[in-house]
């Protein structure tokens, strides 16, 4: 039976303050029930008011603190290495804490899958961030007024 693989993406997502609680999840929840994504890898990135990172599993966290965040704890894997994930913890401002969840799109495997029986390869890709696109509407918005 082939593999279908969609793109694997990744996002670290801050909450300024430390505000994070797990109300994401039933969004996330939503999108796996609807086999849109499946969640590979999910983490929590807590810097301290100096900058010290601490990086904590599911596991290790109250339940209070991740909603129904903890559904997924059984299907994870451990796909970014430590040095990743220092990595991409470097966007987080002290004080804060963050979510890293790394996703397969489920949507996308067929395609990716057609493209790869018919000779194709993905040689580029990249994502516009939602505060880009934001801006530019607004910026039309004020253009147009």
């Amino acid at each position: 039976m082939p593999i279908e693989l969609g793109p694997v993406d990744w996002i670290v997502v801050e909450f300024p303050g430390s505000t994070f609680n797990g109300s994401i999840a039933p969004e996330i929840t939503s999108l796996v029930d609807r086999g849109l994504v499946k969640i590979l890898d999910l983490l929590i990135l807590m810097k301290d008011a100096d900058g010290a990172l601490e990086i904590a599993e599911l596991s290790d966290l109250e339940d209070g603190e991740l909603g129904e965040l903890r559904a997924f704890e059984t299907e994870l894997a451990t796909l970014l290495s430590e040095d990743d994930v220092i990595s991409a913890a470097e966007a987080i401002e002290p004080g804060s804490t963050a979510a890293l969840l790394v996703w397969d799109n489920l949507w996308a495997a067929p395609f990716g899958a057609s493209v790869r029986h018919a000779g194709g390869q993905l040689v580029a890709s990249g994502r516009i961030p939602v505060q880009v696109l934001l801006a530019a509407i607004e910026a039309d918005d004020t253009e147009g007024a």
